[in-house]
């Protein structure tokens, strides 16, 4: 199917996003191939070397012939945040567009997605700072209760927003508002209100809750066959600790204590299927706050793809004829 890009006002992005395990993958290969796209990967653990099986990453040899953006870039000794995606994402869609695709985004980090989408400054300061070094002391001093009770009364809206376990965005958000005098939350809001910059569509793949956590337990299931105990050990081995970033992802966190010896690997197991459901629901969430989302529910096309990807070629389609 052929589409018209030379007279756009705007460069034309699609989105193709969804909670963990839905299927975007398969599908994100169909839509690219049909719009004369190259997928731009916003996952925050494809991008490292030597992590393929925890991060379900789509290897070389699957990808028939699609060019694929911000995977396998990293060692996993390196820092990824939502910063270096947008430079990392941005420098992908222009060449694409210099190779006259478009840029086809997929994956379920949405913070990723919206930073690229609405060109949003996060205003992310380079290196460590005094004010972090403070926080960080009083973390480990008092606990993230009291860091996040300190948030709740500089800014109450982003308390509620930040769970107090994730102590990096709490220090975050008490850093950015020492730095500046303004809480972050109403700077996030102003950034989010932006207008994009691009002509773009928002797909979000989704399934029925119960399906969606059966495909998960089983990923993981599979997962554990494919051998995932052994790329975490060998990553272990390397000298990586739970606190580098890479190690932090499902699948990865969950088996350093049963490889210290502190849990069973059923135990184990059962905790990385509990996190995932959790963290597919929170994924969902985030996407229900989003503007301008395409819903596209498996359940309503009978779970099949080429219907699928039928109904988002004609959504292409009337954007390209409508809003571009």
């Amino acid at each position: 199917m052929s589409f018209d890009y030379e007279n756009l006002q705007k460069k034309p992005v699609l989105v193709l996003t969804g909670p963990t395990a839905v299927g975007k993958t398969a599908l994100s290969l169909k839509l690219a191939k049909a719009v004369n796209g190259a997928v731009v990967s916003a996952d925050s653990m494809q991008v490292y070397r030597g992590m393929n099986i925890g991060s379900a990453k789509i290897l070389p040899e699957e990808r028939q012939g699609i060019p694929h953006y911000l995977i396998d870039v990293l060692e996993p000794e390196e820092d990824f945040n939502v910063a270096l995606f947008k430079k990392m994402a941005l420098q992908a869609m222009n060449e694409i567009w210099k190779n006259g695709q478009v840029p086809v985004i997929t994956g379920g980090t949405g913070f990723y997605i919206q930073a690229v989408l609405r060109d949003i400054d996060f205003s992310e300061s380079d290196g460590k700072s005094d004010i972090r070094d403070a926080y960080e002391q009083m973390a480990e001093e008092k606990g993230p209760e009291a860091l996040h009770a300190l948030l709740a009364e500089k800014d109450p809206e982003a308390a509620r927003a930040i769970h107090p376990n994730n102590r990096k965005r709490v220090i975050r958000a008490l850093e950015f508002y020492d730095q500046t005098g303004t809480p972050i939350s109403r700077h996030n809001e102003e950034q989010r209100a932006k207008d994009s910059p691009y002509c773009y569509l928002y797909f979000v793949l989704n399934d029925e809750r119960e399906k969606l956590y059966q495909q998960i337990d089983r990923r993981v299931d599979q997962m554990i066959a494919d051998g995932l105990v052994d790329e975490v050990r060998r990553l272990k081995d390397r000298g990586l600790t739970e606190d580098h970033v890479s190690m932090k992802g499902l699948g990865y966190k969950e088996l350093f204590p049963y490889l210290d010896g502190k849990c069973s690997l059923e135990e184990a197991v059962e905790i990385i299927k509990r996190d995932t459901r959790h963290f597919a629901k929170r994924q969902i969430t985030w996407f229900k706050r989003e503007s301008g989302i395409i819903w596209v529910n498996k359940n309503e096309f009978h779970y099949d793809d080429d219907a699928i990807l039928d109904y988002m070629l004609e959504q292409w389609r009337i954007a390209l004829r409508n809003m571009c």
